[in-house]
């Protein structure tokens, strides 16, 4: 194998950045929510992708060179301007900066080999129930509703409450800052503003009755 290529073992995929091969598209499901230029949001989904571009199925159309802002599961922000439309949506031409596209690259390569070398969903950070798992939601509207933490890792949560806020929202919970990245059985993934040490989220993380 040479040193300017870096596969996973097992036969597995290379999604490399490359002058050759960085537009190279990979078929995938992620969810998301996104803007046009009139500043509403929509949810989307978007079925190829790569580090230059995408193709997403929305509720809205969209015009050629309509600039878009698109917030997915696994990779955050995201903006660029409408290419050409298709069938159901509309493709995107992506404007990021490099360090942008080569972390899309890298979500790619691991949502393209997940399946075939039996991944988990998300091995960017071990999962864990923190020791006090109850804990407080303010939402963007400042109400507050206690929770409980199914698990969580240093880069986000999953929690279990009956308040389901908007995909895309950003809460604290405890003293965390997070965005709502999608909804689950039974309550929501959240993605913190900042990866965490394990010692932080420790202290930050729950909210007990006397804060």
């Amino acid at each position: 194998m040479s040193a300017g290529l870096a596969t996973a073992q097992d036969g597995s995929k290379s999604l490399q950045v490359t002058d050759r091969r960085r537009h190279q598209r990979v078929q995938v499901n992620i969810l998301g929510r996104f803007m046009l230029e009139d500043r509403h949001e929509y949810p989307c989904q978007v079925i190829d992708m790569s580090p230059g571009g995408m193709a997403m199925i929305t509720p809205v159309p969209g015009r050629v060179g309509e600039r878009v802002i698109a917030y997915l599961d696994h990779l955050s922000r995201v903006e660029g301007k409408i290419a050409r439309l298709i069938d159901g949506g509309f493709a995107v031409e992506l404007n990021n900066t490099a360090r942008k596209r080569d972390k899309i690259a890298n979500v790619l390569t691991w949502l393209a080999n997940r399946d075939e070398l039996n991944l988990p969903e998300d091995r960017r950070h071990d999962r864990f129930v923190p020791k006090n798992p109850i804990t407080k939601m303010i939402l963007p509207d400042g109400s507050v509703h206690v929770c409980r933490i199914v698990d969580i890792s240093l880069s986000g949560a999953a929690i279990e409450t009956d308040v389901i806020p908007e995909m895309g929202d950003s809460i604290t919970l405890g003293k965390m800052q997070a965005r709502v990245i999608r909804q689950i059985e039974g309550g929501i993934a959240l993605e913190f503003a900042a990866v965490q040490s394990r010692e932080l989220l420790e202290k930050h993380i729950s909210a007990p009755d006397t804060d």
